[in-house]
């Protein structure tokens, strides 16, 4: 197939295509009128590379799955280069929420204090509102 056919199947831009190639991560063939030409397996690495960067990997981390694809294998993670990648991506995604769960933390108890802080500056505010109470204004 051609690469307007690959892109749209694969429900891609021509643009990226080229640029997959220019990494490395695509092989066209030239025909004699020298378009690029593609194979149904080309589909598939493309599949590969978008779901993982669906996923937030980054272009690089797709690869290993790429290379396994080509390596003959069913599926592009049956392959110990991307079950790495894999381990790797759920440390930093671990990590990560981590760090959301502190931020979280410190923003809860920041709205805490200003609520305590706006009720106290306000005569006759509003009480400060915790999740004991919030059932008794629904």
């Amino acid at each position: 197939m051609r690469i307007g056919e690959l892109a749209e199947r694969a429900g891609t831009t021509t643009r990226t295509l080229r640029y997959y190639e220019s990494r490395g991560l695509l092989s066209a063939r030239r025909a004699d009128n020298g378009y690029r030409t593609y194979e149904e397996g080309d589909l598939r690495l493309i599949q590969q590379i978008r779901t993982l960067q669906d996923f937030g990997f980054d272009l690089e981390e797709t690869r290993p799955f790429v290379d396994c694809l080509r390596a003959g294998h069913s599926a592009g993670d049956a392959c110990p280069a991307s079950l790495a990648v894999y381990r790797r991506k759920l440390g930093e995604l671990d990590a990560l929420i981590g760090q959301l769960q502190s931020v979280r933390t410190e923003v809860g108890a920041q709205l805490a204090r200003a609520e305590i802080e706006t009720s106290a500056e306000l005569p006759g505010g509003p009480e400060p509102r915790c999740e004991l109470n919030w059932e008794d204004e629904g």
